[in-house]
């Protein structure tokens, strides 16, 4: 059959799809942070293809180190390019400046010095982009700022916008429903603004919560305002208030000095539905919720509110009561697909925990079935246990899931049982293996996998349109959690911590565990605890459910391949971690690495990959002189076709980096 038939019965069973479209990027551009508001990360190029990747070479690069008071070691931004001008949030400031896309020179820069309110934010540095607004005649540039102020600017010149909010600027701490000191508010946002129509719909993030000074914090309340006058639209409860539907699920009246349940990733829209999706992240805190007993809507769950008024239209809550900060961490992904053989509106969220769950978008059902299953109720004092949590028949999960004997290393005999032997004192099982308090004569924590920073993360996934395939980035690492007692540092019965060694020195370590988000790791003799990969790039069939390919992404760490109890193994790529962003092209599945290594050539850095979308076939490589930290994005100008990608990590500052073929 004819393939501009077949396209046109697709898109008669599905309706006629808006101009702005969710299906990838149009025009060479990339005007919206996913690509496009259904969140895709798709462009359909092909001038860069398996056969040139490794000839790409480095067109422009912009260094980010003079924007704001000191350098920034980790740049997260993905740059939007619109009309031959590249826009981005960059440096310690978090400025926005407008480049020339073919050359990388600075057209404009602005800054906004927040002082104290800066300082305080619990979301600093650069953030991970802005938004673009246009009507034809204007063009305007959103962004939100460490201190959590929404700006406009002319994207022509760079100049905030005089009729927007107070000269062109909103306070985003006031009209939140609530009441905020306007200095120390425990609000912000990393993430970027999403513009549909006429209407900004604008998240928010918090201190990340392991620790919580308190059981009380700001709550996470997700607003819409007009793009030209800054005025709020509407504003939708997170947290139920007593009047709304949910309310009954915050047991003992929590509702009220709850907080958290924000949304700190990216937000995905359907103009023709007129429809907005929120990825909603967890209550307060990350660990222990015998402060807020009962199911806590609307926390880890996705939320469908009518773009024009902020009501909700349906949602599904991914985990009950989450103890494991496994919340919602990214943008879901709008996918037409046909599924035995009928059309389907859906929309694919991915998860910490490594499920995707797709659901109809238009009325929230799911496509494959999700069923209650009963989980481990733990034994923690005053902590609430939900019996059961949702598991969908399809797809299978795309990352590990649990801890047993099997996950752990096994490059040799004698580390698989040094691995046993140390977490025999751990708390291991399947996912949903609730935490522990933590004891050092054991259970000094739990082993948690996926961690609790994924599984899915903040960069989320990407689609294929025409395949129906999605792809997504995902690390393979166990966090070591455990609940301790600190009324010094907060007023929860418990928060994240590890019992020490009595027989430690005063002042001395003797925990369980190394520290960070997310609990800490253990090793065995420096190489980590599970087995690789690492770090993988899973490819999903939304049409069947399916996993199609799965593949080990990034080059083996140093550690490994030049430790000496391995040097005579032969140890096949493990894949290294990151928070990896893919990209999908016309014939490509585009990613950076996480992390340096030592090259062939001696150099230290990392690689940006390609393989081939249809099999996950290592299509081409070229070096960076650092990590990849903020998402790859490409457009073509003039006839060319750019790859830019954020890099950073180390000693090494933060930088665009753009690739484009050798001049012809």
């Amino acid at each position: 059959m004819n393939r501009k038939l077949v396209a046109g019965i697709c898109l008669s069973l599905l309706g006629t799809l808006t101009v702005n479209g969710q299906f990838g990027t149009k025009t060479g551009e990339w005007r919206t942070y996913g690509g496009d508001l259904g969140s895709t990360r798709h462009a359909a190029l092909d001038q860069i293809n398996r056969d040139n990747f490794s000839k790409l070479e480095v067109a422009w690069r912009f260094k980010t180190d003079n924007l704001g008071p000191r350098p920034e070691f980790n740049l997260q931004s993905t740059p939007l390019v619109v009309n031959g001008v590249l826009y981005s949030t960059a440096g310690t400031r978090r400025s926005v400046v407008a480049i020339d896309a073919a050359t990388g020179e600075l057209l404009w820069k602005y800054a906004y010095n927040e002082g104290k309110r800066a300082e305080s934010a619990p979301r600093q540095l650069s953030g991970r982009g802005l938004a673009y607004w246009t009507d034809g005649r204007q063009e305007r540039i959103i962004y939100v700022t460490p201190g959590y102020f929404m700006i406009a600017l002319d994207a022509r010149i760079g100049r905030p916008i005089p009729g927007f909010g107070k000269d062109g600027i909103v306070d985003l701490k006031l009209e939140m429903d609530q009441e905020m000191d306007p200095i120390n508010g425990d609000v912000g946002l990393h993430a970027a603004p999403v513009v549909a129509g006429n209407t900004v719909i604008v998240g928010v993030a918090h201190t990340p919560g392991g620790s919580p000074r308190s059981r009380r914090n700001e709550k996470g309340f997700i607003r819409g305002y007009d793009v030209q006058t800054g005025k709020r639209l509407w504003i939708f409860h997170t947290i139920p208030t007593a009047d709304e539907y949910g309310n009954e699920t915050w047991e003992k009246d929590s509702w009220m000095y709850t907080g958290n349940t924000g949304v700190w990733g990216q937000i995905t829209v359907d103009e023709e539905l007129g429809m907005v999706y929120l990825p909603v992240e967890m209550p307060t805190g990350d660990y222990y919720g015998g402060h807020r007993p009962g199911n806590n809507l609307f926390g880890s769950s996705i939320v469908a509110l009518d773009l024009k008024t902020g009501q909700r239209k349906w949602h599904f809550q991914f985990i009950h009561h989450d103890i494991w900060d496994w919340d919602v961490p990214c943008a879901p992904i709008l996918a037409n697909i046909t599924v035995d053989g009928r059309a389907i509106r859906a929309i694919a969220q991915p998860t910490k925990q490594g499920f995707i769950y797709v659901f109809d978008r238009t009325n929230g059902r799911p496509v494959w079935p999700i069923e209650e299953r009963p989980v481990p109720k733990g034994d923690v004092p005053g902590e609430w246990y939900s019996a059961t949590q949702p598991f969908p028949a399809k797809p299978p999960a795309f990352e590990r899931q649990g801890v047993s004997v099997d996950d752990l290393i096994d490059f040799t005999p004698e580390l698989r049982q040094e691995a046993i032997k140390l977490t025999s004192l751990y708390k291991m099982g399947p996912i949903f293996t609730p935490q522990v308090v933590s004891k050092w004569e054991g259970p000094r924590g739990m082993l948690m996998l996926p961690s609790s920073t994924g599984g899915a993360n903040w960069q989320g996934g990407s689609y294929d349109p025409d395949t129906g395939i999605l792809y997504i980035f995902s690390n393979t690492a166990a966090s070591v959690l455990g609940l301790t007692r600190d009324t010094n540092r907060s007023d929860m019965d418990f928060i994240q911590g590890m019992a020490r060694d009595p027989n430690a020195p005063a002042g001395r370590g003797g925990g369980g565990g190394g520290g960070g988000e997310g609990g800490g790791s253990l090793n065995v003799q420096g190489l980590p605890l599970i087995k690789p990969p690492y770090g993988r790039i899973t490819a999903i069939d939304l049409n069947k459910g399916e996993i199609v390919w799965q593949i080990a992404h990034g080059e083996t760490p140093d550690n490994i391949r030049n430790h000496p109890l391995l040097k005579t193994l032969n140890i096949p790529r493990t894949g290294r971690q990151g928070r990896i962003g893919t990209l999908v092209t016309k014939t490509l599945v585009i990613a950076g690495e996480g992390g340096a290594f030592t090259t062939p050539t001696g150099q230290r850095g990392a690689m940006l990959r390609a393989y081939d979308k249809a099999n996950g076939q290592e299509a081409g490589a070229v070096y960076m002189p650092a990590p990849q930290t903020g998402s790859p994005m490409t457009y073509m100008l003039n006839g060319k076709q750019y790859i830019v990608v954020a890099i950073s990590g180390g000693t090494y500052t933060g930088e665009l980096l753009a690739f484009r073929l050798p001049n012809q």
